[in-house]
């Protein structure tokens, strides 16, 4: 019978050496279709559910960003017009370092939070509030 150190040492060259995620934050790549004329994002809402968003908010953003008008049908956003999926890939990264991650201790611990007319973006992690733009 092994001892357990020797089981110890068998277990641990049987592992794979790179088992580490390098982020706390897995955001699905974006299935961006191009159909006809228009763009279907067809995994939008398993992106928003990934960064704790409201989907309207990202969607918004989306719109103004690709300036292209859309809606929300299900799981999957609708855009009119064709968009590349490095482009709407690029958009959403820029998503989330501005409205996701806090800008003091980088972190994707944060929520939106609303004080009068203006919105916040509160970090659970490090307590740090910023204003954050109108989409």
């Amino acid at each position: 019978m092994k001892s357990y150190k020797e089981m110890l040492e068998e277990a641990t060259k049987k592992m794979p050496t790179n088992i580490s995620k390098t982020s706390r934050l897995e955001i699905p790549e974006s299935n961006t279709v191009i159909q006809g004329n228009r763009t279907f994002i067809t995994n939008f809402i398993d992106i928003t559910n990934s960064i704790r968003r409201d989907p309207k908010h990202l969607a918004k953003y989306l719109f103004r960003e690709l300036a292209k008008p859309g809606n929300i049908d299900g799981n999957r956003l609708i855009l009119q017009g064709k968009v590349i999926k490095s482009l709407v890939d690029n958009k959403i990264e820029n998503y989330i370092k501005e409205f996701v991650y806090c800008p003091e201790c980088n972190r994707p611990d944060t929520q939106f939070e609303k004080e009068g007319r203006i919105t916040l973006l509160k970090c659970e992690a490090c307590g740090a509030k910023h204003a954050i733009r109108r989409i």
